[in-house]
C-alpha cells in the first residue's frame, strides 16, 4: 500500500507503528498520514478502489490487556479500567471521529465529488506482545473501532480490504481529484506510482444484461420424484379403493340382470288401462201439489 507523508509531521510511536503496518499491506490502496482536511487535523485518508476511510490513531500510555468495551456514555473501558491513552482522554473520541468524517465529506461535496463511500475508524495500538480484545468493534453506523500492530494487524488489513462494499469506482485519475478536492494535491503520488500499487485507469466495464428477447432460460428437467414408505403406503390405499369400487359396479350389474324377467311383457298388458263412467248423479223432481207420481 502507498503511504504518504505530510513532510513536516511529527508521528507519535502508535502513528508510526500504524505506518509500518499499512508499508506491509499487499492491498491496492493510497493512504495520507497526518494530513488536514479543513480545519481538522486527520490521524489519516486511507483511499482505496472502493472508497474513502477516516482513521484516528491512538496509542496507550501504559501497558493494558483484556476485553474492550465502548459505553453508551461514550466511556472506552478495557476490563472495566479506563482506558489510557496516550495522547487524550478517550472520552469524546466517537464524536472526533465522526467530525473527521464530516470534514472530508464537505471537502468531496464542494469539489462536486461523490462523498458517499466515506467510513470511519479508530485504530487502537497497544503494546506488543499485549492482548486487547475484540479486534474489531462497531462504535455507529459507518464507524469501527479497531486494533492493531506490527504483531497482530489481521483485522485491520480486514477492514481496509472490505470497508466498502460499492463498485471499484476510484481509478488514478479519481484518487487524484480527490486528493486536490481534500488540498492534499502535495501529497497526491504520480499516475505511475498509482498504477504500480494497482489501481486501475478506467473503471472495470459490467457485464450487459442480455435483452428479454435474445435470452431463453435454459429449461430445467424436474427433479425424480422419490417415494418414501409413507407415500407408497398412500398409493396402495388409493389404488386398493380403485379395485374395490369397480368390484362393486359390476356386482350392482349383475344382480340387474339376474332380476329381469326372460320375456318381457307385452305391451297390451302394460299399456292397458281401463275408463270407468261415473254415474249421472239425479237431482230430485219438482212436485207440485196433487201431481201424479211425486
Amino acid at each position: 500500500m502507498l503511504v504518504r507523508i505530510r513532510p513536516e509531521a511529527e508521528l507519535s510511536g502508535a502513528e508510526r507503528e500504524f505506518v509500518e503496518c499499512l508499508r506491509a499491506f499487499p492491498s491496492t490502496g493510497l493512504a495520507l498520514v497526518d494530513c488536514r482536511v479543513g480545519d481538522r487535523r486527520l490521524g489519516a485518508v486511507v483511499v482505496t478502489p472502493r472508497g474513502i476511510t477516516v482513521i484516528e490513531v491512538k496509542g496507550f500510555r501504559r501497558r493494558q490487556s483484556g476485553l474492550l468495551a465502548v459505553g453508551g456514555d461514550g466511556a472506552w473501558t478495557i476490563s472495566d479500567s479506563p482506558l489510557d491513552l496516550d495522547a487524550e482522554p478517550s472520552s469524546g473520541l466517537t464524536d472526533r471521529l465522526e467530525h473527521g468524517v464530516h470534514a472530508v465529506r464537505v471537502a468531496l461535496e464542494q469539489a462536486l465529488q461523490d462523498s458517499r463511500h466515506v467510513c470511519g475508524a479508530v485504530v487502537l495500538v497497544p503494546y506488543r506482545g499485549v492482548v486487547v480484545r475484540p479486534a474489531r468493534t462497531a462504535l455507529r453506523p459507518g464507524l469501527d473501532v479497531l486494533v492493531a500492530n506490527t504483531v497482530d494487524a489481521h483485522e485491520l488489513r480486514i477492514y481496509l480490504e472490505g470497508f466498502s462494499a460499492g463498485p471499484r469506482e476510484w481509478t488514478i485519475d479519481r484518487v487524484r481529484n480527490t486528493c486536490s478536492a481534500l488540498g492534499l494535491a502535495a501529497l497526491a503520488p504520480s499516475a505511475a506510482e498509482l498504477a504500480e500499487a494497482g489501481f486501475e485507469e478506467n473503471r472495470p466495464q459490467e457485464h450487459p444484461i442480455p435483452a428479454p428477447g435474445r435470452f431463453a432460460a435454459p429449461v430445467m428437467a424436474p427433479p425424480p420424484v422419490e417415494h418414501g414408505a409413507r407415500g407408497k403406503r398412500a398409493g396402495l390405499a388409493v389404488f386398493a379403493a380403485a379395485v374395490l369400487g369397480v368390484l362393486v359396479v359390476l356386482v350392482m350389474v349383475v344382480l340387474a340382470v339376474l332380476r329381469d324377467p326372460p320375456h318381457p311383457r307385452p305391451v297390451s298388458e302394460t299399456s292397458q288401462s281401463t275408463t270407468t263412467r261415473a254415474p249421472a248423479t239425479q237431482r230430485p223432481a219438482e212436485c207440485f201439489p196433487f201431481q201424479n207420481g211425486c
